[in-house]
């Protein structure tokens, strides 16, 4: 078992724990490749026809040019020596994570009178979720237009309208975690579940998955799984936090992080023999950076049930990471666009960039990020940034080994160069 620290560790050498580069921390090292596009394998069943079991195209293509050859005579083949052969490269592969999404309350007020857009949100972070194979979100709101928006006040029921939902498909997001404690919310006594379908539905509509929730527990469990350039991907999502959010046999929701409903849902995960198996909890306290023995031994059961990396977020401030049995688990990434700007924990986050070499997962970065209380989220300034990695640091094990850096040119950070 390790032991938790208490004291920051940013400031390290080449050889020490992390190096910060304008608003970058950088671990891990990759192998080098192209980025074509994304093909989605299986999904969860959704709560849409249109959205259900569907082959479907997500992420950003990117297409390469091709060229008809021209015709030419034919001639007498000279023989040549047969060459040898060489290795085919391991795809260069990225997924970005994002923390808590929450376009409600004071983020909805401001879209609503005018101050900015919905695509003001993320403006300042889009170039990096688009520049990842795969960026993946946890939306802790429901977004529906059948509540009236309450405004800028104090309330914790977090509604946004509809269309923010294409906003997050439009600054690069593939696909989001639902299986969160505010997914439900509506605030009206006739509303029932309406504006948890209409959420669903919305994000469907923009042509983003979802994973975590559905009309049923059967349904909630289910993964999604992604192929990326031959390497499969698959995704599940459980939390614990909120009972009224909790699907039942024969009522929608979220799928309830239990030790039961983790190896059902890993199960079906393993089902489709992906390369690589990623759980998204939704755990822990609100607002502090060290994880819980229970969410320490649930990231324990992840592990042993097969998977290769554990991103969990809720708690509205970073938390620490550990690594068990060779498995990275980064317990909270934060808020990465909510209203809170009542602190400045609570408006930084970080988003994690994870590297793969094909199916390998060979490093990682995170990049931190800051909010503001309109909700704007931009990338993080040199001491905004040093504070947050000095709050991971300090809330994870203190004999985390050191991982060497990413090679120059592939991190995703602003100002570390293009893969």
């Amino acid at each position: 078992m390790h032991a938790w620290g208490t004291t920051s560790r940013v400031r390290r050498g080449s050889g020490g724990w992390a190096r910060v580069a304008l608003a970058a921390l950088v671990l891990g090292w990759a192998v080098a490749g192209c980025r074509p596009g994304v093909a989605r394998l299986a999904a969860r069943p959704a709560a849409s026809a249109a959205a259900a079991g569907a082959t479907a195209t997500v992420g950003r293509p990117r297409p390469t040019a091709t060229r008809t050859p021209t015709p030419r005579p034919s001639a007498t083949p000279m023989p040549s020596p047969t060459p040898s052969p060489t290795a085919t490269p391991e795809p260069h592969i990225t997924l970005a994570f994002a923390g808590n999404i929450v376009p409600a309350r004071c983020v909805q007020a401001a879209v609503d009178a005018g101050d900015i857009t919905p695509d003001d949100l993320y403006a300042g972070v889009a170039g990096l979720l688009q520049a990842a194979d795969v960026a993946v979100g946890t939306l802790n709101a429901a977004l529906s237009d059948y509540p009236p928006m309450r405004g800028c006040i104090k309330t914790f029921v977090l509604v946004g309208r509809s269309d923010q939902a294409a906003a997050l498909a439009r600054a690069g997001f593939d696909g989001l975690s639902v299986a969160t404690n505010h997914i439900k919310n509506c605030g009206l006594l006739d509303c029932g579940d309406r504006a948890f379908f209409d959420t669903l539905q919305n994000l469907h509509a923009a042509g983003l998955w979802t994973v975590g929730a559905g009309p049923n527990l059967d349904a909630a469990l289910e993964p999604v799984v992604l192929e990326v350039r031959g390497v499969r991907f698959a995704f599940v999502s459980l939390g614990y936090i909120e009972p009224r959010a909790y699907a039942g046999p024969d009522t929608p929701g979220i799928a309830v992080l239990t030790p039961a409903n983790l190896q059902e849902a890993m199960r079906r995960a393993r089902a489709h023999r992906p390369d690589v198996l990623i759980a998204l909890p939704h755990w822990g306290p609100e607002y502090d950076p060290r994880p819980t023995a229970l969410q320490r031994d649930f990231a324990r059961q992840f592990v042993a049930a097969g998977a290769t990396v554990v991103v969990g977020n809720h708690s509205h401030v970073v938390q620490g990471m550990e690594v068990l049995q060779g498995v990275p688990v980064f317990y909270s990434l934060g808020n990465f666009m909510f209203d809170q700007d009542w602190s400045r924990e609570t408006q930084q986050g970080v988003l994690l960039v994870l590297h793969f070499a094909g199916p390998r997962l060979v490093g990682w970065e995170f990049i931190p990020t800051v909010a503001a209380g309109n909700g704007v989220v931009r990338v993080a300034g040199p001491e905004d940034a040093a504070a947050t990695l000095a709050r991971i640091w300090a809330a994870s094990p203190r004999d985390l080994l050191p991982t060497p850096t990413l090679p120059p040119g592939w991190s995703l950070a602003p100002g570390a160069g293009s893969p």
